[in-house]
């Protein structure tokens, strides 16, 4: 049995007319297929805003719950012609709002990751049972199942770990009979699930992540990344003026892209496409037939042109011990420890004889904390409202069109890549 996993992003389902496009793209060959959904539009955002604010002042976000409820029922107004069909669909996700109204006032709100998963996996909850139902009323028969059921992890939430086997196991018990009987199954990019089933997520853009999960428990015969670009480019078209399309990836450079923040694929997508040898494509939901950007088992990119990465936000922070000794193998020991316990992604790392430096995506709910815990035993300066740029298969003129006249406060270079840390606007260091 060949089986197909496919992934449709938010901007892919974020209106009835995108909606109506996944439609067609999925009439364009009949196969078997895993679709993973993501949240519709900018729908994550808000939910993680609706958390953030119950999480830090006890106050549920109202305006913010209303109008996501109201843009879920626009695009099902425009979705559904049926009216009983519009009616039913309707009720059930003002069900599932009322339900998340009800949990996010319940969960002990000390816990800011638990408390996280919990609310912010609600938008696949949505946005898969509305194209599910939308699909089965138009005659595209599909079961919905949901990925907290197949996808299991541990409970290290928002950045949860698969247990793979009890995954594999999963996937064996309730998918593949469910693709024995039809051709479409639909789940939740995102979202995975504890054995107790509570609710995890797998990092933010997991989505593709799921997918891969899937595709590799089922040696699925491809994966599809459906996005709103005709294949992968070599920069972020609202970043660099000109771009270049790139034919195909082998896995690792696809790994070291991702690696360095690439948003086009999720750190964890490639490795288990790689143990399998499955193909990855990224394609345009605007223009199907195109061939699109392949990673697979290849020798080279092509063609070689410099990769730009942006990451905005970024923190700097260089941490001394406080009776200015080196900055030893113990000390850095705990600096990670301390790292590790609050979940920091690093970003860049920089050591000298007396501090270490490193940098990372700013979060405003879990920095004070951090800067309270390393303060204890170590002088601690930082900078906000950083830019990191990376550059793979760099050359001169790419470096000096990039950088600019912006302040670099660290750079990096090996043969193939280069890292800048820009103070884009000359902020003084806070300590």
């Amino acid at each position: 049995m060949d089986i197909f996993v496919e992934k449709f992003g938010g901007a892919s389902v974020n209106s009835a007319k995108a909606i109506k496009n996944v439609e067609k793209i999925l009439l364009l060959e009949r196969k078997k297929r895993v679709v993973v959904i993501s949240a519709m539009g900018k729908t994550t955002n808000k939910l993680e805003n609706i958390v953030n604010k119950w999480f830090n002042d006890r106050v549920f976000f109202v305006k913010q719950y209303e109008e996501l409820l109201g843009y879920h029922i626009g695009i099902i107004n425009d979705l559904f012609e049926n009216t009983k069909a519009r009616e039913e669909i309707t009720h059930i996700i003002k069900g599932i709002f009322e339900e998340l109204k009800q949990k996010i006032q319940i969960i002990p709100s000390s816990d800011y990751n638990f408390l996280y998963d919990s609310i912010v996996s609600y938008g696949e909850k949505i946005s898969t049972t509305i194209v599910s139902y939308y699909l089965n009323q138009i005659g595209i028969d599909n079961t919905l199942l949901f990925s907290y059921q197949i996808i299991k992890t541990d409970n290290n939430y928002r950045d949860a770990n698969v247990m793979w086997q009890d995954t594999q196991n999963m996937v064996e018990e309730k998918l593949l009979p469910l693709l024995e009987k039809q051709d479409l199954v639909i789940t939740q990019g995102f979202v995975g699930g504890t054995k107790e089933n509570l609710t995890t997520t797998l990092g933010r853009e997991g989505s593709d992540y799921s997918a891969a999960i899937l595709s590799h428990c089922l040696q699925a015969k491809s994966m599809t990344v459906w996005k709103d670009v005709s294949g992968l480019l070599n920069a972020d078209p609202k970043r660099v003026e000109k771009t270049v399309q790139i034919v195909s990836m082998p896995y690792t450079e696809a790994v070291e892209l991702s690696y360095y923040g690439a948003s086009i694929i999720h750190p964890k997508t490639i490795k288990p496409l790689e143990n399998k040898k499955i193909p990855l494509y990224i394609k345009s939901f605007l223009n199907p037939k195109e061939k699109g950007t392949v990673i697979c088992q290849s020798e080279s990119v092509k063609p070689i042109v410099p990769n730009y990465i942006f990451k905005d936000n970024q923190i700097l922070l260089s941490i001394m011990p406080k009776d200015l000794s080196f900055a030893t193998e113990s000390c850095l020991s705990e600096i990670f420890s301390i790292l590790a316990k609050h979940k920091i992604k690093v970003s860049l790392m920089q050591n000298s004889a007396i501090s270490f430096s490193v940098c990372f995506e700013e979060n405003r709910n879990i920095l004070p904390q951090l800067l309270k815990d390393l303060e204890q035993d170590f002088i601690v300066r930082y900078n906000e409202g950083l830019q990191l740029v990376t550059i793979r298969h760099y050359t001169s003129d790419a470096i000096h069109d990039t950088i600019g006249n912006h302040s670099v406060l660290i750079e990096q270079k090996s043969r193939i890549t280069a890292q800048y840390l820009l103070n884009i606007d000359d902020k003084l260091a806070k300590s």
